[in-house]
């Protein structure tokens, strides 16, 4: 599929694969994405995930036919982008791998070191005839190698796993042929699944690109924005600023009812006080890429979970775990939790919100056994100490 003037659409659809990186759910599959300018000189730009090579290389062929492919520009590393790298490099033994220092030390860490190489540094430009690229490096978005290719004659940024999404691609490419209600959601989850981490390095790609006139992004997965691109950038500023919009995640872990009566309690609050966004998760039945989706989304976050072991519930701790080593910032938190005989959850909840640097709401409340009268006074207190800081 032509995208603009010489640069072809050659990327490939994942609707067998569950889980990415073993670990996020892909209700709706993924896309590798993968792009081919037709120019004097032939340039591909990434390829895809080695099992969909024989659909990679026919898509090829229909735009180039027996034509060479000149160069090879890798913009990342990862295996669901670089595992066609060994093949194509049969195909095309004279193909020239265009990368930076670190992509080309990967190169040959992970296929063996190419016969042909150009490294490029940041700011660097290709001509292939018509087209001018120039390279970007974005260290730690979200590998160290990372870098992002602008074409300077069709303004278009084909930007590595920057501004993409889960979901495979459903006919329509480009994000004004389609309906992008389900991307929007999915591209929360991928940046804050993947990504999530590098809020720093994110802000400084994006002052990279601040300065350039891009008409048209091209990410490895999910659709090539023109239409919304603004919108996609502004919501990657917002993410890796750790900005929340107004509205509270309820997260919880229960065994017997006791501590989801009090997530109830607290949502019933919540709403009465005005908090229109309220979305509540079981922590063992809802897959964590979801949660995170959210916790990145709004800034109010309250947690609630059992006395286990004298610990914390497991899949609270995990959770906890997995918000922590995203390095989130400005969010504010309540707790709460329930035991039978030997109450740990307060203590445990705090010692956990002083490692995230969280912004404290209101009393945690421990609950004894059945929930009694003042529990409920204490979870309402929650709520509007959540609600008034937002």
């Amino acid at each position: 599929m032509i995208l603009k003037g010489k640069v072809n659409y050659v990327g490939v659809n994942d609707r067998t694969k569950d889980l990415f990186e073993s670990l996020w759910p892909l209700p709706y599959g993924v896309s590798y994405n993968s792009y081919l300018i037709d120019d004097e000189k032939v340039a591909l730009i990434d390829t895809v995930e080695v099992s969909f090579f024989q659909k990679f290389i026919k898509k090829i062929k229909g735009v180039i036919g027996d034509r060479q492919i000149d160069y090879l520009v890798i913009n990342h590393m990862e295996p669901d982008h670089s595992g066609s790298i060994n093949l194509i490099r049969k195909y095309y033994p004279d193909i020239t791998i265009v990368g930076n220092k670190k992509t080309l030390e990967m190169v040959n860490g992970f296929y063996g070191e190419p016969a042909h190489t150009l490294m490029v540094t940041d700011g660097s430009d290709l001509s292939l005839g018509h087209h001018k690229l120039r390279f970007y490096l974005t260290p730690m978005v979200h590998w160290p190698e990372t870098m992002m290719t602008f074409d300077e004659t069709e303004h278009i940024l084909f930007s590595g796993d920057a501004f993409g999404s889960f979901g495979a691609l459903n006919g329509a490419i480009v994000d004004k042929d389609m309906n992008i209600a389900r991307y929007e959601g999915e591209m929360v989850r991928y940046y804050s699944n993947i990504v999530g981490k590098y809020g720093s390095p994110v802000q400084k790609a994006l002052a990279k690109l601040n300065k350039l006139d891009i008409e048209m992004i091209c990410s490895t997965h999910g659709p090539v924005w023109v239409e919304y691109k603004s919108q996609v950038i502004a919501e990657y500023n917002r993410m890796s600023l750790y900005e929340g919009n107004k509205g509270v995640v309820i997260a919880y872990g229960s065994m017997y009812g006791h501590a989801e009566e009090m997530a109830e309690i607290i949502a019933s609050e919540l709403a009465a006080q005005g908090i229109k966004d309220i979305v509540m998760h079981d922590v063992i039945r809802t897959n964590h890429s979801y949660i995170l989706a959210d916790v990145f989304r709004y800034k109010g976050l309250i947690l609630g979970c059992p006395t286990y072991n004298a610990q914390l519930f497991p899949g609270m701790e995990m959770l906890l775990k997995e918000i922590a080593s995203r390095e989130m910032k400005n969010r504010v938190i309540g707790c709460f939790g329930t035991f039978t005989w030997a109450g740990q959850v307060g203590k445990r909840m705090c010692e956990w919100i002083e490692k995230l640097k969280f912004e404290l709401a209101g009393k945690p409340v421990e609950n004894k056994q059945g929930v009694s009268a003042e529990t409920i006074d204490g979870c309402r207190e929650i709520a509007k100490a959540v609600a008034e800081k937002l």
